[in-house]
């Protein structure tokens, strides 16, 4: 059989709960709950039940048995296969092992920025700092408490990750409100002309021309809205 693994990581989650022992799917969505993953995984629980079928459709899981508590509906238990665990364990080498590029809204909007003036992208960049640091001081709060309480590091290390994408984050964006604060971003002036005549009125052509002539000449209009000539 042709077989084809998902790729929302939600699929890995609930065949690593397989891995453990024979589930039904709502206690595969408390397990996860109360572990935290909501944290590290997207939950998307309206799915799950069809992550679950194509699980079972490409032979990683099957149908244990069927229970029923009183009155209740029937509900079925699903346990991983052979090929299921032989998955699971080459899907999380893989991620751990290999950088994949991700597409954050932070890097989009990076890339776009051209949209807006100089000042308010700064206004709205102090706004991600305070918001940035306060995140880490709450999670590096949480991290602490449950280190205290007896936790061992192994079950909280997305955390501690988390913890220094976020810190990682707030200098970088720190950093690079400083430098707009200065009119120090390199081609800031352009960019501040630029929207002044955007704001004014002026015709694509027009802006296109006077990015022409600002630019090298080996770059194009295309940057005028914050992207590559060539993208």
């Amino acid at each position: 059989m042709s077989r084809r693994r998902p790729s929302n990581p939600l699929a890995l989650a609930v065949l690593a709960c397989l891995y453990e022992r024979p589930m039904y799917p709502y206690e595969i969505t408390t397990t996860l709950r109360e572990r935290g993953k909501e944290d590290s995984i997207r939950l998307n629980f309206g799915s799950l039940y069809s992550i679950i079928k194509s699980l079972e459709k490409n032979g990683y899981i099957a149908e244990a048995r069927a229970e029923r508590e009183g009155n209740r509906p029937e509900r079925q238990v699903y346990e991983i296969t052979l090929t299921g665990r032989a998955e699971a364990e080459r899907w999380l080498r893989e991620i751990l092992a290999v950088p994949t590029k991700e597409y954050p809204d932070i890097e989009a909007g990076l890339s776009l920025i051209g949209l807006l003036s100089p000042a308010e992208v700064t206004a709205l960049l102090r706004s991600r700092v305070a918001a940035l640091q306060a995140e880490v001081d709450q999670r590096r709060l949480t991290l602490t408490q449950v280190t205290e309480l007896g936790l061992p590091e192994v079950f909280s290390v997305e955390s501690d990750y988390r913890i220094a994408m976020l810190t990682a984050e707030l200098a970088w964006v720190s950093a690079l409100v400083e430098r707009l604060e200065r009119g120090a971003l390199g081609g800031q002036d352009m960019w501040d002309e630029l929207h002044a005549r955007r704001v004014a009125g002026a015709s694509a052509e027009e802006i296109a021309a006077a990015v022409t002539e600002a630019m090298p000449a080996e770059f194009g209009p295309g940057v005028a809205g914050g992207g590559r000539a060539d993208s």
